[in-house]
């Protein structure tokens, strides 16, 4: 087929073969060029003639890159490839008037009529200049167009002040402050909002961005409108700004950039439905819901009650119609709002749900105004799924973390956004999932290295180590960020890596361990002295210090230099919770409670004003405490006999129990008695990971007892002990490791089970891992434990007997020594004081966390500091 481009100023493209269909798109912008490739290059049949009328006299060119051409790009650079004029007729600077659906045809200002089978909207949008006094005077323009370039250039050439002001302080306002800046011109941002780049970023992005781009020399006005722009008395012209706060701005240059509106104005006249807030209202296909032969793509469209003003979701827009007109069954996959800019040379980075309107959603914040960066990471109900985020300042991480949204979270998200270091924002995140990326990630930013291109140096070129892949690649060479990605790149790649537990370390954590129970070292700054090298990190300190624990658990976790290893719970002996403050958990062993302590538990709570709420695990959970308040209800809670349930640590939490034979007409064993027994005997255990236990007096499995680290169900002869199941990001079953045991054998077993994996464990590996990564698996352990085949059962024995007899209640040690105490306070210089940051609201009854910056409504409802 062939299809002539016909020449300017002619009624119509040549009509191609006789049973070709005729596609008419209005617009030549960026989302309607790339519908006119995608159709084109799969239309082999030559289904479609294809014309296009633009309203701008020259061909599509990248919009997105405008700021540019003030950098000194040429304005060719932007254009995009030219159609081929034997396939696509373009008419250029003659925009459509009227559509006539009734008589499927459109008409150009020219007067030409064009007719179709099929007819797209791409039309995109236009500026929303506010309707202020004097915004219509010579001096104030828009900023949208090469046109409009051309028109800024000219009018900063012949400002008499040399002052410009920017109306409106989003994605296209900063770019434009960027040119003017560019220009020479003394640049002000007006932001009606309380901070910049309000769509994209939250209040602490937007701050940061604010400072960074006021330190570039422009200033910004955020939380403020623009009242009029005052003119020049004799010529009209504008002569400065006037601001709803009555400051006043002296420019003879002012450029809106205010947001946009979508260009339907075509489609309300031709009677399509348009949205509340405009763009023709189309389907999941992009086809108009009032006419099936009118398709709207990109900033015209409205979809699901919005328009959208990004080019991502406009291409996957013309993809889409481009699929559907020849045949398919393509559908919009949803708005992809993501984006990475560089905005005054400040880098800015959005993706996902970054505001935080999933329900549930939890916030994860790193604002480090020192170094000048800003990371936020939006997560799942659960902290197990990535939602979103925002980066301000170091974008590094964007390339990693962006595909990762709606995908488990591949490490704590304190450690995802801390910046230039091992598992940080520049690497990859948490310095684990690297197998789980797509090929397209970009690993290495400063040499915009991908995930394919370095899994094809170590599978096609031989690279087996990092240096090679430095080497081959460049990754890893720039800021060296990347470097933990590369090693495991090289291990998804099945090429064997070190063991080191870190850089100061040579030695796995199994190494070390056995190294601190050979030599008796008891502290950190010597096993690294002796051992390794430099000070230690995040990484390798609380590795020991949970080694040194579980080696001598009759010293207490906060004496000496141990306390310095641990992490903030384990400092503080609670878990710390989204608002700051922390909970209390105190142990209830084999959830068995008297009404007494019950009682006591209720007091604590109504005294101190805690939210309850009974755990899966059998207990009580006490949450909203203040720091300073945890000594005080630690005391009552301790003469009550209660101690710590160690929700805090790495260590052994609970042992789940059903009511078994005591209670239930299906018991065959006392599974209450038997929980309560192994979770005294394993309390404050120090381990790898996390431990939970579950005993069941029956078959019917009422404690769950197969999904936990070691469970135990009861039969006619004895117990069953199952081990190595767990819940987190990859629940597993727990396997069978030994039938009809006895209660004797049952606990030995327990405990050589236990202090084997300590032993040998990684560092934050869980049970089943750790038995997936056994050389032997199961049997090797069942061998082990119950055959003795290492002859190591007399040592491991020995090592639980000790924990048994050594040890102590962690919260009794605390009340009983004044420099323990002395590290529950909010404020140094004021011991006592609550931390004004920390406020709670009522919901069901009970105090809930409130964020501060929260609407007043809800504000309102605050339960006042206690």
């Amino acid at each position: 087929m062939t299809r002539i481009r016909p020449p300017e100023g002619s009624s119509a493209p040549h009509p191609g073969t006789a049973d070709a269909r005729r596609l008419v798109v209005v617009g030549h912008g960026m989302v309607g060029h790339r519908l006119v490739e995608a159709l084109d290059s799969r239309d082999t049949e030559g289904r479609w003639e294809i014309t296009v009328l633009a309203e701008e006299h020259r061909p599509a060119y990248d919009r997105v890159a405008l700021s540019s051409c003030f950098e000194g790009v040429d304005e060719s650079a932007l254009r995009l490839p030219e159609h081929d004029p034997g396939r696509v007729g373009l008419r250029l600077g003659d925009p459509v008037t009227a559509l006539d659906r009734a008589a499927r045809t459109v008409h150009t200002a020219s007067g030409v009529r064009v007719p179709y089978d099929a007819l797209v909207l791409a039309t995109g949008s236009r500026p929303f200049v506010p309707p202020l006094p004097g915004a219509e005077a010579p001096g104030c323009l828009v900023y949208r167009t090469l046109d409009d370039i051309e028109d800024i250039r000219a009018a900063a050439a012949g400002s008499a002040t040399g002052r410009a002001v920017v109306v409106g302080g989003g994605l296209l306002g900063l770019e434009a402050a960027n040119a003017l800046r560019l220009l020479g011109l003394t640049t002000h941002v007006v932001e009606l909002a309380p901070h910049l780049m309000a769509v994209q970023l939250d209040e602490g992005g937007g701050a940061l961005l604010g400072r960074m781009v006021g330190e570039l020399g422009v200033t910004v006005h955020t939380g403020t409108g623009t009242r009029s722009v005052a003119t020049h008395a004799r010529t009209g012209a504008a002569t400065g700004v006037e601001l709803t706060d009555g400051t006043f701005l002296e420019s003879d240059l002012v450029v809106f950039a205010a947001g946009v509106r979508p260009r339907d104005e075509l489609a309300r006249d031709a009677g399509l439905q348009v949205g509340e807030r405009g763009g023709v209202v189309v389907d999941g296909a992009c086809r108009s819901v009032t006419d099936p032969r009118v398709w709207a793509v990109g900033e015209v469209a409205c979809v699901e009650g919005r328009t959208l003003g990004l080019v991502a979701p406009g291409y996957a827009m013309a993809e889409t119609v481009a699929d559907r007109l020849l045949g398919g069954e393509a559908a919009f996959p949803g708005a992809d709002t993501a984006t990475r800019l560089k905005l005054l040379g400040v880098g800015v980075a959005s993706f996902g749900d970054a505001h935080a309107t999933t329900p549930g959603a939890l916030e994860v914040v790193l604002n480090d105004p020192v170094a000048a960066t800003y990371g936020k990471l939006v997560v799942s109900d659960d902290a197990r799924t990535l939602l979103g985020g925002i980066l301000v300042g170091d974008t590094s991480g964007y390339p990693l973390l962006r595909p990762l949204v709606g995908s488990p979270l591949p490490a704590d998200p304190s450690v995802l956004l801390a910046p230039q270091s091992e598992g940080g924002a520049g690497a990859p995140p948490g310095g684990v999932g690297v197998a789980g990326l797509p090929d397209s990630a970009q690993i290495c930013s400063c040499h915009a290295v991908t995930k394919g291109e370095l899994t094809e140096a170590i599978t096609e070129q031989g690279c087996a180590d990092v240096p090679a892949l430095k080497s081959c690649t460049k990754a890893g060479t720039g800021c060296g960020s990347c470097l933990p990605a590369l090693k495991q790149i090289l291990e998804a790649a099945g090429v064997e890596q070190s063991t080191a537990l870190c850089e100061h370390f040579d030695h796995s954590r199994a190494e070390l361990f056995e190294i601190v129970a050979a030599t008796g070292i008891t502290t950190f700054s010597r096993l690294v002295a002796e051992h390794g090298r430099g000070r230690g990190c995040d990484v390798c300190k609380p590795a020991v210090a949970a080694i040194l624990a579980s080696r001598d658990s009759g010293t207490h976790i906060l004496d000496g230099e141990r306390g310095g290893l641990q992490d903030t719970n384990d400092r503080h002996l609670a878990n710390m919770q989204r608002n700051g403050t922390y909970s209390v958990v105190p142990r209830v062993p084999g959830g068995e409670i008297t009404p007494a302590r019950l009682i006591v538990l209720g007091e604590v709570a109504r005294d101190f004003g805690l939210y309850t709420k009974i755990t899966g695990g059998q207990r009580i959970d006490l949450l909203g405490a203040r720091l300073e308040e945890l000594p005080a209800i630690w005391r009552r809670l301790t003469d009550a006999g209660f101690e710590s349930g160690h929700a805090y640590g790495k260590a052994v939490r609970t042992v789940k129990s059903c009511v078994g034979s005591t209670w239930c007409r299906y018991g065959v064993q006392d599974s209450v008695g038997l929980a309560v027994e192994l979770e005294l005997r394993y309390r404050g255990l120090r381990a790898p990971h996390k431990l939970k236990a579950g005993v069941s007096g029956c078959a019917r499995e009422c404690a769950e007892a197969r999904s936990k680290d070691f469970g135990i169900i009861a039969t006619e002869q004895g117990w069953n002990l199952y081990v190595g199941g767990n819940g987190g990001f990859t629940p597993r079953h727990a396997e069978l490791l030994a039938t009809d045991l006895d209660h004797d054998t049952l606990v030995r077993t327990i405990d050589r089970f236990l202090m084997l994996y300590i032993r040998t464990a990684d560092r934050l590996q869980r049970t089943a891992a750790w038995l997936e990564s056994l050389e032997g698996g199961l049997d090797h352990l069942r061998a082990v434990v119950l055959d003795d085949s290492l002859g190591i059962c007399a040592d491991l024995d020995a090592a639980m007997a000790r924990h048994v007899a050594d040890y102590r209640d962690e919260w009794r040690g605390v009340l009983e020594d004044p420099a323990k105490l002395a590290r529950f306070t909010s404020f140094v210089n004021a011991p006592g004081t609550p931390d004004p940051a920390i406020s709670f609201a009522v919901e069901r009854d009970q105090p809930v966390p409130v964020d501060l910056g929260l609407p007043a409504a809800r504000a309102a409802a605050e339960v006042s500091t206690r």
